[in-house]
């Protein structure tokens, strides 16, 4: 039966995972954005082009909470259902208009918030299979499809762009979308009542003491944990951890197109691989050696490759291998919060209200995206990209500081 189990735990992340590699495709914004702004079809103002990309991740964050709820009170498959044909008709939208008013109706409402609820489902489940100390690694995984969606969905893009026009590519998206993730979403089942993933994954002293020290001392509710102060520092340096990636993330086409011209894309697909390999690293690491430490390195590492970015991306175009290279960082750097927040989330709060708690502390990303993703469009737009990594670095600094306000070892003694 134990083995059963496993293989059903499995099968339950890898859904989950699958997913997210739909789901991920806002990451590959940026591919969109170079063709319309190069398209008088369009004919949107060069301040506008971010629009629809902001839109869709304040209302990805923010529809978070109503499916964190849903997800704990009917399950993952539900949850997940209405989030594909949410995406799916966001995409056929926009498929037939121009008008920026539709793409942000299309691409930030209905998009972002079948995303919120794809998302919001494909992670609680799998935590629920494995035990506390795998808890890192089966978020990273996880969180790991949405990162990577861009290897296979920017070259897709890019060659579907080449054949159809943008809407007609829009318009698969929107088809594929509604096929994948409804099929998807029926492997996402939450455990048995009764079930105890420390029987049938087995349990050694080590893994006894790694799950005493991340071991969440209640379940708590998020009226509970909103009126905490480690609520609310977690909320702000995932704003920051988020934001730095999700600015970059609005242009890497843009900034890799100065090196890589027409192979610029390759830059996208793989700032994704590192976003993808962040994930997954940070979680398998934070599981070892913390939380806290782990993510304060990776806010320290995020601030430096923002202050790189001026000589390197800004000051003036650099070689290919070494755009690449700075590309697959930054998305290693920023992939990371997206396993550490979660883990951090089932450490301090627990299981049974993890999806309306998640949910709660991921308006972050969403706040983090709008604010950083607009500044740096509105700096750019007057002449001043490099003062938007300056800011960026700067704020940074200030979360990996924040990181000493923190619990130490133990992430559950009270704040």
């Amino acid at each position: 039966m134990a083995n059963a189990y496993v293989r059903k735990a499995w099968t339950v992340v890898l859904a989950g995972t699958g997913i997210n590699l739909a789901l991920g495709i806002l990451y590959t914004y940026s591919v969109f954005k170079a063709r319309i702004s190069g398209s008088a079809d369009y004919g949107w103002d060069a301040s506008s082009l971010n629009v629809p990309y902001s839109v869709c991740c304040l209302v990805f964050a923010f529809a978070m909470i109503l499916a964190g709820r849903v997800q704990d009170r009917f399950g993952p498959r539900l949850t997940a259902f209405v989030g594909g044909l949410l995406v799916a008709a966001g995409f056929i939208l926009i498929s037939f208009s121009t008008a920026l008013w539709v793409w942000v109706l299309g691409f930030g409402v209905l998009a972002g918030v079948g995303i919120g609820f794809g998302y919001s489902a494909a992670t609680p489940p799998g935590l629920k299979w494995f035990p506390s100390w795998k808890t890192g690694m089966v978020a990273g995984i996880v969180v790991s499809g949405f990162g990577l969606a861009s290897v296979y969905i920017a070259p897709l893009a890019n060659y579907l762009l080449g054949v159809w026009d943008l809407q007609g590519t829009m318009l698969f998206f929107g088809v594929a979308f509604a096929v994948v993730l409804s099929a998807l979403s029926m492997l996402l089942v939450n455990p048995p009542a009764g079930y105890d993933p420390k029987q049938a994954f087995g349990e050694t002293a080590k893994d006894a003491a790694a799950a005493a020290r991340t071991a969440a001392p209640r379940d708590a509710k998020p009226s509970e944990i909103i009126r905490t102060g480690r609520f609310w520092l977690l909320w702000t340096m995932y704003v920051i951890g988020s934001g730095a990636g999700l600015m970059v993330i609005s242009d890497v086409l843009g900034l890799a197109k100065r090196s890589l011209a027409e192979q610029a894309f390759i830059a996208v697909a793989l700032f994704a691989v590192g976003n993808a390999a962040g994930r997954i690293v940070a979680g398998i690491l934070s599981d070892k050696i913390g939380r806290r430490l782990t993510l304060r390195i990776m806010l320290a590492f995020q601030a430096v490759l923002m202050f790189l970015a001026i000589p390197l991306v800004v000051d003036g175009g650099v070689g290919a291998v070494l755009l690449v290279v700075f590309a697959t960082f930054i998305g290693f750097n920023y992939g990371t919060n997206l396993s550490l927040f979660p883990s951090l989330a089932k450490d301090n709060w627990g299981l049974r209200s993890f999806g309306s708690n998640y949910g709660l502390l991921f308006t972050a990303w969403g706040v983090g995206g709008l604010i950083f993703s607009e500044m740096y469009q509105r700096l750019k737009s007057d002449g001043e990209q490099g003062l938007a990594f300056i800011i960026m670095g700067v704020v940074l600094l200030v979360a990996a500081a924040m990181t000493f306000l923190l619990p130490g070892w133990r992430e559950t003694d009270e704040a």
